[in-house]
């Protein structure tokens, strides 16, 4: 069984370091996302390096995603004149300059202006790379590539977990930046993506790359299939009304909202974000909130981990589908147990519950919801729309973040924390209903196939 999984990876290794090198800014980006959790409780503090106030806090939380959507213009423009590999380099250079200012930054100014500039990286960052990674990886393994940029996020957070109650806010900026310095010194040195270079009638040059990318393989045919996928889609416009006007990419966009909507509305963010509270509202104390955090983390990442290596095998649908029915069950039995709770029920017996289910949660959701998006994402868009695709897709992920955050505050301070679980295990049953009737499934398909199935 060993043998067969890893034997679809034989002749890959060109790409597998090409996409490490790639996703650098995603394992920095994890760190960032997860910085305020163990940051401002050091900087509210008398010993803060900087002093801070609850509300500078709340801003710090806010404005790392006021950054991602600043980012949204460069993204879409820096892809097509520059390059995707040249992209993710102009991010990492931003994201060091984020990282300089919090780490030597002597002013709450400062820590607002890197982490604005840290939320820009991101968002170019995963515009660029999940792109670059779609288009030199080959069709047989592209969905455990495109997955890779998220296991490095969630790496991310569980470093920055780890470390950031035990070193200091300039420690893990050191950190942070060491990252995206070695990015940019490492990935210069890797192949640009063959249909960009196509894209820029540059033959040759990208013959060069997909020979690089391929080892032993012949790419005579593969680069001729591409060069007529290229000129084929540049028949098509490129204006951002035509992810409306043309029926394919509508359908596409429809698909990665559906996909990027869903992530949020069944409380991964609200999950992530308030971790110790809902505990502590369970009166659960089965683990120190900082070791739940820990191990939340890295289960996610387990998950994501396992799903990474079998989403080119059992395919996209499969994950998806399991993932939506298991993450409900956790949704709801969360619910039911601040319901009683809410009716006064004596529950110090079953405090243990809502530990337990959150940490089904974070197996369940990040088995197919939670890693599956990023992948199809990435696949849907043809070349001439991809960077206002994966724009719309990103700031359908920020603006959704944002709201369910607002749910989840308005119906628990409204109704009670069980409306809100109650709410988002219905969301996940519905939107697991709707993707499986609505997502095509495009494992083992090429970028070409993918299109003619979304044009039906």
């Amino acid at each position: 069984m060993i043998k067969p999984i890893f034997k679809m990876f034989e002749g890959s290794s060109p790409q597998l370091l090409a996409v490490l090198a790639g996703t650098i800014n995603a394992l920095a980006d994890g760190m960032q996302y997860g910085w305020t959790s163990p940051s401002i409780p050091i900087l509210v503090s008398p010993d803060s390096p900087v002093l801070i106030t609850a509300s500078d806090g709340v801003w710090l939380e806010s404005i790392y995603m006021l950054g991602g959507i600043a980012g949204l213009p460069f993204s879409i423009y820096l892809v097509d004149y520059i390059g995707r590999k040249k992209t993710v380099l102009t991010s990492s250079v931003v994201g060091l300059c984020g990282w300089m200012l919090i780490g030597a930054g002597t002013s709450v100014n400062h820590l607002f202006i890197g982490r604005f500039l840290l939320g820009i990286t991101a968002d170019i960052a995963f515009n660029a790379s999940p792109m670059y990674i779609s288009e030199i990886a080959h069709q047989k393994i592209r969905g455990f590539l495109a997955g890779i940029i998220y296991l490095m996020m969630l790496f991310g957070i569980v470093v920055m977990y780890s470390i950031g109650t035990l070193v200091s806010i300039q420690t893990t900026a050191i950190v942070g930046g060491s990252l995206l310095l070695s990015q940019f010194i490492v990935f210069p040195f890797m192949p640009e993506s063959p249909y960009y270079l196509l894209y820029v009638n540059k033959e040759k040059q990208a013959k060069r790359a997909l020979e690089r990318l391929r080892v032993d393989d012949d790419v005579t045919k593969e680069l001729e299939e591409i060069k007529m996928a290229v000129e084929r889609q540049k028949t098509e416009k490129g204006r951002p009304l035509d992810l409306f006007l043309v029926k394919s990419n509508r359908r596409a966009c429809v698909i990665v909202m559906l996909l990027n909507n869903t992530q949020h509305f069944v409380g991964i963010t609200v999950l992530i974000m308030n971790l110790h509270e809902i505990l502590n509202h369970a009166g659960s104390d089965l683990l120190s909130s900082t070791t739940a955090g820990i191990i939340f983390a890295s289960l996610m990442l387990i998950a994501a981990s396992a799903a990474t290596f079998t989403v080119d095998r059992v395919g996209r649908k499969i994950l998806l589908l399991i993932s939506g029915m298991l993450t409900s069950v956790s949704l709801f039995t969360i619910a039911v147990y601040f319901h009683l709770q809410h009716l006064q029920m004596n529950l110090t017996r079953f405090s243990w519950i809502p530990m337990i289910s959150v940490m089904f949660y974070a197996l369940t959701f990040k088995l197919g919801l939670g890693i599956v998006p990023i992948v199809t994402t990435a696949e849907l868009f043809p070349a001439r729309v991809k960077g206002w695709g994966l724009a719309v897709s990103d700031l359908v992920y920020v603006v959704s973040s944002s709201i369910s955050i607002y749910v989840y505050q308005w119906l628990s301070g409204s109704f009670g924390m069980h409306v809100s679980f109650y709410f988002f295990g219905i969301y996940c049953i519905v939107s697991t209903v709707l993707i499986i009737t609505y997502v095509p499934e495009t494992k083992g398909k090429t970028l070409e196939e993918i299109q003619m199935i979304l044009k039906r």
